[in-house]
């Protein structure tokens, strides 16, 4: 169906729905391509701003306010398309189009037992995403549901490079109850890695889990928890390598190999796969065996 004979309504849900699509690393690319159909310049600003938003909380897109890293999720939304980071105590709106903050004000916290714990918990954090990230983000935030209060802890790593025709994001996000005595810790790991060359390949993997942590005092909690992301995402890490090495030519071959829809011939796998080989698996295996470098290898 052409754009031409949509309503607005329906335009603007087709616009939004493409752009929220966009890989990581790549909203820029899609709302400029986007653009060259439309040819309206107010719709795709407003459709932009909106699915920007949520772009940047679906995949952590880091910013640096006064020297830190801020990661940017659903859970430092504070409605009116607004972020709160706790480090700089600010809110401010983020133009993902212009990568640049908007409208930014201060804005105070309670400072309590949680908020100390928090920054203890982020200086163990950081220290391990440092030893194992080259170009690695964390952040930690509070969060109180029903009287309760949350620590929501957030990692991310990337490498986009659409020169080479490849884009890959390492992102993990952990939560724990501040408990006494015991806390259980709710993880999900994320993957995700588009290769766009001879073929457009997107891979995601992803993994959630559940543990328990003792809790004696903050510093032995703060560390505790650092080891706990540590062990899991190794073990993520080494079982992604295990996959992709079982992931042959062959299978690969089957996977993939069907008739073109128009033309009805068969597409030259043997010479795309060689590419891969070539292109591809480098990347990925240089990724995977040092995490410091993962999402050249995701790629």
């Amino acid at each position: 169906m052409s754009l031409s004979i949509l309503s607005k309504k329906e335009k603007e849900r087709v616009i939004r729905r493409l752009l929220v699509q966009a890989p990581p690393g790549e909203f820029v690319n899609a709302f400029d391509d986007l653009c060259l159909l439309i040819r309206d310049e107010k719709l795709m600003h407003h459709q932009g701003e909106c699915a920007g938003h949520q772009h940047c909380q679906k995949y952590c897109v880091p910013l640096c306010i006064d020297g830190n890293p801020v990661l940017l999720s659903h859970h430092n939304v504070m409605g009116d398309f607004r972020f709160f980071d706790y480090q700089s105590k600010l809110s401010f709106r983020f133009d993902l189009l212009q990568n640049q903050l908007k409208d930014i004000q201060s804005h105070g916290i309670i400072r309590n037992e949680t908020e100390y714990l928090r920054s203890v918990v982020l200086c163990a954090l950081k220290l391990y995403v440092n030893d194992h990230y080259p170009n690695g983000n964390c952040n930690v935030l509070r969060k109180t549901v029903k009287n309760k209060e949350f620590l929501i802890a957030c990692i991310e790593d990337h490498s986009y490079d659409n020169g080479d025709c490849w884009n890959g994001l390492w992102k993990s996000k952990w939560i724990f109850q501040v408990n006494p005595f015991l806390t259980q810790v709710t993880g999900r790991i994320f993957v995700q890695a588009h290769f766009f060359r001879c073929v457009n390949l997107h891979i995601e993997l992803s993994k959630d889990l559940k543990e328990s942590l003792e809790v004696v005092n903050q510093a032995q909690l703060a560390l505790s928890f650092a080891r706990l992301v540590e062990e899991q995402e190794n073990k993520f890490q080494a079982s992604v390598l295990e996959e992709l090495q079982e992931l042959s030519n062959e299978a690969l071959r089957k996977i993939l190999r069907r008739d073109l829809p128009v033309t009805r011939t068969l597409i030259d796998w043997q010479r795309i796969l060689s590419d891969l080989n070539l292109v591809m698996y480098p990347k990925l295996g240089y990724v995977i065996y040092s995490r410091s470098v993962l999402c050249n290898w995701i790629i």
